[in-house]
């Protein structure tokens, strides 16, 4: 088995770009393998600011031989009477390369069997491999030189070979070799005689070229430095993929910076630090933030201190201006920046931003009524909770819009409930950060995103596949999460109405925004329950109370039992309809419908699902009885009617967990 090793060398490439870069090589590179029946490994590729790389592991030295049936023509016209071929027999022959004595008739149709030999891997590497990267995908690219063909960034070199054999491809403008270079400021022009020593050759040019080797290292070399300080960090996934890829061979610096730095809000500080600068932040291990950082250099050598000089001057200047901000915002109270909302636009057609706080407060009172909260803090929340957007600190930080306004509210002397609610009314910042944890929180988020999703929809902006306005998917899963993980007892059909008639336009988009949510919903539940028990569960508006929506799930999940699914799905198919619902006893002919009346009767909803389900799956054979028994049909309309009466009470005894149907 052979492996191939294909690199593109390139100017420093946008972070971003290098892991969209990494999937499509590697798709690209498996369909190519496998739309060529070309057996395969392993596919691993590795890339850095610097390069792309591909490795293909167990690749077969060829396409395998193929024996194929070709049709022709029809005998009659293959063969003349004589039965020599004709010149259409003859023409199939030639075109399969086939002798005349190995054609052969089956239903009045010649055939030939032609044996197709399978193309070297090399020769079909060097047909597609330019292919394949041509086909990357990604934003911002560009011309340079002459050539018409766009990528990410110029191309400086090309490296393609097949075991220890060169397989030569064109990329762009430049024709590949065995030959590769290290760091800027180590060796180059390193000759790779096979795949096998293409990683410790370059990690000796002080190159890690396997981005998790890279990512593990920057992660152990910050912990070194951490720990010399007693400190410890807290590095983001998406800092850390960021810093991973704008560096060949990670380096560790300590670096400093005034305490005085230290009397503005620490999420600001922070901010600058990983945000801005991509530095990593240190903390003592009670969490709080110290005047100290690392920063992850492309460095080769031992001299730091023009690196920690020059990191100084750049954040100085960035918490300098933080400095100013809070200085120059702290001079009046929040509540004063209220008003200056009213300057701000929300939405076309939908208010100011000052108009969307009044719509929050109203929609929060609603919330903590439905909820039999009674808490002024609420309110006050609700109130400040988009002060700080008019504020200076969160003009040049709007990522920290609600940190900043806790911390105003803190400087104002507003209670610490209030405070919270102002910071976590925007919680979760994302699928998997944390929920709100105050009550304040909770509802006033609640209030802001449902107002926020329904203004969108009345504006006809809906989300489709490729848009997301205003982020209303991301809303709609915090309501979401919000509800479910601290089990609150919200109608959100309700809530929904309540917002719709807030806004200054007038839109009948209930249905589609309640659609949206159980949409989001179903989505969001899929990774832990079926998407058939989700689904057969949302037939019951799920709206009218999560809570209890998930309880139905649950419950519904764990059901294993075909003759109940049978029983309800027959009741189903057999009223189409909602039947009058007023029994009769005295028209019941048969046993086996009064045994199935007071079997009905016997089962009352008392808030366990498991224990209802149990209880519904308890009457299976009297319902079984009933249908071996009874024909509901029956010839006289007042003892069907009533057979349909009873069954309709059936009926509604099993909606009340699912919809069967969709089981």
């Amino acid at each position: 088995m052979s492996k191939y090793l294909f690199e593109v060398g390139v100017e420093e490439l946008p972070y971003k770009f290098i892991p969209m870069a990494i999937e499509q090589l590697k798709q690209g590179f498996e369909k190519f393998f496998a739309d060529n029946n070309v057996a395969y490994d392993s596919v691993k590729v590795m890339a850095t600011p610097r390069r792309l790389a591909v490795i293909a592991d167990g690749l077969a030295s060829s396409q395998p031989d193929v024996e194929k049936v070709v049709k022709g023509p029809i005998a009659k016209v293959a063969y003349d009477e004589s039965g020599n071929l004709t010149k259409a027999g003859e023409g199939f022959a030639n075109k399969n390369g086939v002798k005349k004595e190995d054609l052969y008739v089956e239903d009045n149709y010649i055939y030939a069997k032609i044996s197709i030999k399978g193309k070297n891997t090399n020769d079909l590497l060097q047909e597609n491999v330019p292919q394949i990267f041509s086909k990357l995908q990604g934003p911002h690219f560009m011309r340079w030189g002459t050539n018409d063909v766009k990528f990410s960034r110029p191309i400086r070199w090309v490296l393609s070979i097949l075991d220890s054999e060169e397989v030569p491809v064109r990329i762009i403008d430049k024709d590949s070799s065995n030959k590769t270079n290290g760091h800027r400021f180590s060796t180059q022009n390193i000759v790779i005689n096979n795949p096998d020593e293409y990683v410790d050759k370059l990690r000796e040019a002080k190159v890690i070229v396997d981005q998790d080797e890279r990512k593990a290292k920057i992660l152990e070399i910050t912990k070194i430095e951490a720990d010399k300080l007693n400190a410890v960090t807290k590095i983001s996934d998406d800092l850390l993929e960021e810093v991973t890829f704008i560096v060949e061979y990670p380096v560790a610096v300590t670096c400093d910076f005034d305490t005085a730095y230290l009397t503005i809000p620490q999420e600001v500080a922070v901010t600058v630090m990983e945000t801005h600068q991509r530095y990593f932040a240190l903390y003592t291990k009670e969490g709080k933030l110290i005047n100290k950082f690392v920063t992850i250099t492309n460095y080769i050598g031992n001299e730091f201190e023009n690196i920690k000089a020059g990191n100084l001057r750049v954040i100085k200047a960035r918490l300098d201006d933080a400095v100013f901000f809070f200085n120059e915002d702290t001079k009046k109270p929040l509540e004063s920046y209220v008003e200056n909302l009213k300057g701000m636009t929300f939405q076309k057609g939908v208010g100011s931003v000052y108009d969307k706080t009044q719509r929050i407060i109203k929609l929060s009172e609603k919330i903590a009524s439905y909820l039999r909260v009674n808490k002024p803090s609420i309110k006050r929340t609700a109130e400040l909770c988009k002060a700080d957007l008019a504020t200076n600190l969160v003009f040049e930080f709007t990522e920290l819009q609600g940190f900043i306004g806790a911390d105003y509210a803190r400087v104002s002397g507003e209670e610490e409930g209030v405070q919270e609610g102002i910071k976590e009314h925007y919680f979760p910042l994302n699928a998997d950060s944390e929920t709100a944890k105050s009550i304040e929180g909770q509802v006033v988020g609640i209030a802001d995103k449902i107002d926020t999703i329904c203004a969108v929809f009345a504006a006809g902006k809906k989300p489709t596949g490729s848009s997301d306005p205003l982020g209303v998917r991301r809303a709609a899963l915090g309501i979401i999460k919000t509800i479910l993980e601290h089990n609150l007892k919200l109608d959100l059909s309700s809530i929904i109405n309540d917002a719709i008639s807030l806004l200054p336009v007038s839109a009948d988009v209930k249905a589609d925004v309640e659609e949206f949510f159980v949409q989001r919903l179903v989505i969001f539940l899929n990774a832990d329950y079926s998407k058939n028990v989700l689904e057969a569960c949302s037939g019951i508006n799920p709206c009218k109370d999560l809570t209890d929506y998930i309880l139905r799930v649950k419950a519904i999940s764990g059901l294993h039992d075909e003759k109940l699914l049978e029983n309800a799905n027959r009741v189903l198919r057999i009223l189409k309809d909602d039947a009058n619902m007023d029994i009769k006893e005295s028209l019941f002919v048969e046993q086996a419908e009064k045994d199935l009346y007071m079997a009905i009767k016997g089962i009352n909803f008392a808030g366990d699902y498991n224990k209802y389900l149990q209880d519904l799956i308890s009457i299976n054979p009297v319902v079984t009885k009933f249908f071996e028994d009874v024909l509901v049909m029956d010839k006289d309309e007042k003892i069907k009617n009533n057979r349909l009466s009873l069954l309709n009470i059936l009926k509604n005894k099993y909606t009340i967990l699912t919809d069967f149907s969709k089981l």
